[in-house]
């Protein structure tokens, strides 16, 4: 059985995004952060997005690797991306690219089958999805990255739920610039 795993960067007061889909509050680049993500996405075997962002994600990671000044973990990064499959999960797609497949129907269901199927470890990400998921009790881990900044509001990290989930901490790390990873696996 696959392992689930959430994680983004968020603001201390919990938002992947501010109003208006904003992201700029990520501050400059952090290499020793980035390398954390990559290490991440290297280990897993399928990745998860609902539609926002994988927009985002398909707009910039398939030429990554070729953009001016790109370091090198950058490249690899690109490349892992392009070559890891991945699950777009959207009722308004009409299709998708990049070694991904498009998932218009019962997202917790197909969730839940590739969760049973052998692999490593899938990631996902985009709120709305990952929100799904929490609330069907799919998600076995939580990382969570939050960066030194207060946005007031936006696009929260975490779902409302319809129970209480406990976890148990895994990890915490700084990073430079006050960035506080914690990793947290679901209780059960």
């Amino acid at each position: 059985m696959r392992k689930l795993i959430y994680g983004m960067n968020l603001t201390l007061d919990g938002f992947i995004a501010a109003p208006g889909d904003d992201i700029s509050w990520g501050g400059p680049r952090n290499h020793e952060l980035f390398q954390w993500w990559l290490d991440h996405e290297l280990a897993s075997g399928v990745t998860l997005y609902g539609r926002k962002l994988w927009e985002a994600m398909s707009a910039h990671w398939p030429t990554g690797d070729q953009q001016p000044g790109a370091t090198p973990a950058e490249i690899e990064f690109a490349r892992n991306w392009r070559d890891t499959p991945k699950v777009v999960f959207s009722s308004t797609l009409d299709k998708v690219d990049w070694n991904a497949r498009l998932v218009t129907g019962d997202a917790i269901a197909e969730i839940a089958r590739l969760k049973s199927e052998d692999g490593g470890p899938m990631t996902i990400g985009g709120a709305t999805l990952a929100g799904a998921a929490m609330r069907a009790g799919l998600v076995d881990e939580y990382a969570v990255v939050a960066h030194p900044v207060l946005v007031g509001s936006g696009t929260p990290f975490f779902a409302a739920l319809d129970s209480w989930v406990n976890l148990n901490l895994l990890e915490t790390r700084t990073f430079p610039g006050g960035v506080v990873l914690s990793r947290y696996e679901t209780r059960r």
